[in-house]
């Protein structure tokens, strides 16, 4: 559980002083002032507050919501007190309006995180399913035979691999996002169908991607598009440190030229794609995985 003081060190709060009122960047407190008719004295709490009657920021906004409350100690109602304030501050009434903050869950249904290979796409989209309560649709790599086959062999099964990839997502996304789960507020996906594009225009040659072309766009009429399409940039030397780090053996031959092809075809479909609301974030810099960051920016 996240404690008040643990937000204030994160925005940085310097605490200076005990002694008197101070500017401050941040001051998050929760004081108790009154609980019904109540006195209470313990080590850890103090009812009623006792500076409460001394503070005209706090007797103002009090009268206005609860003014016939008694006083327990004072025996008077709450607007007398306020009015009996001895405090030379000024308060003023200001006209912003504190308004809700809109959740993940009622912004978006399906949300889609993309990104390079090694980029964090895995990552972000389980701690949003953790954080969010949304359902999980992750890509099966590690199911598919072709794949360390092509890393050894690319030209002669670069067709094979892009082929049974495209059928498997067709196949997951459609009978996942068509399940709507009653018991979760969103589907979060680490990968978008049209992933399979931008690899293939990077493994095929001509004549099959041509073939490829044809039978991807019958399919990709038929998808349900994102609510929000999430790409999660990463510079090369970051991403061949991710791939190497999390050790997957048909993956530690990718090259550097190989990774710049296929950030090159992201970039291409993300300038491209006019129907799709595109969230671009840089986590070259951003240890996401453990600090959370980026979830604020979504």
């Amino acid at each position: 559980m996240i404690s008040l003081l643990d937000i204030e060190n994160v925005l940085r709060r310097q605490h200076l002083s005990d002694k008197g009122y101070q500017n401050r960047n941040i001051d998050i407190d929760i004081d108790i002032l009154l609980i019904n008719d109540e006195i209470i004295f313990s080590e850890t709490l103090t009812v009623l507050h006792p500076k409460m009657l001394q503070r005209k920021f706090v007797m103002i906004p009090l009268a206005e919501i609860a003014p016939t409350i008694i006083h327990p100690l004072e025996q008077q109602q709450i607007s007398i007190c306020s009015q009996n304030c001895n405090d030379d501050a000024e308060v003023t009434i200001i006209n912003k309006k504190l308004e809700r903050p809109i959740s993940i869950s009622e912004k978006y249904n399906y949300i889609a995180i993309e990104g390079n290979i090694g980029a964090g796409k895995t990552s972000l989209a389980k701690m949003l399913s953790e954080d969010f309560n949304a359902k999980k649709v992750f890509e099966r790599y590690a199911d598919n035979p072709f794949l360390p086959k092509f890393y050894k062999d690319r030209e002669r099964y670069a067709f094979s691999l892009e082929m049974s990839f495209l059928a498997d997502r067709y196949q997951q996304l459609t009978d996942d996002l068509a399940q709507f789960d009653l018991f979760k507020n969103f589907i979060v996906s680490d990968y978008y169908i049209f992933k399979s594009l931008i690899f293939a225009q990077v493994t095929l040659q001509k004549e099959e991607y041509l073939l490829y072309r044809k039978i991807f766009d019958i399919m990709y009429k038929e998808i349900t598009k994102p609510d929000l399409y999430v790409y999660l940039y990463q510079n090369t030397d970051r991403l061949l440190n991710n791939i190497k780090k999390r050790g997957r053996k048909y993956e530690q031959n990718i090259t550097s030229s190989y990774l710049k092809n296929i950030q090159e075809g992201y970039k291409n479909f993300i300038h491209t794609e006019k129907n799709l609301k595109v969230l671009l974030i840089n986590v070259s810099k951003i240890d996401f995985v453990n600090k959370k960051k980026i979830i604020a920016t979504l």
